[in-house]
């Protein structure tokens, strides 16, 4: 089962989270954070943003990732969507 924890955030103040699963075991661990990314985005009413090498490495690196408004083709109404991982069985 992979989680991850999905939450907007506007300054330091959390305005919204959620956490999305994902466990189909077929598919590589990338293409679930980002089934689990498209969750988050459609519950918050998101376009989907775009995956810079930094996220994948901070992901790699941290279990987390921020995606800031240069991620986003549309104007966001909040500071950056942080996506942290807080479940993963291989």
């Amino acid at each position: 089962m992979l989680r991850i924890w999905g939450k907007m955030m506007k300054g330091s103040h959390m305005i919204r989270d959620m956490v999305a699963a994902n466990d189909n075991t077929g598919i590589s661990n990338l293409a679930r954070v980002e089934d689990c990314l498209d969750q988050i985005c459609q519950s918050f009413d998101l376009p989907r943003p775009i995956w810079m090498e930094k996220n994948i490495q901070d992901l790699n690196s941290f279990g987390k990732t921020e995606f800031r408004q240069d991620h986003f083709v549309e104007h966001i109404p909040f500071q950056y969507l942080e996506i942290e991982i807080i479940e993963m069985e291989k």
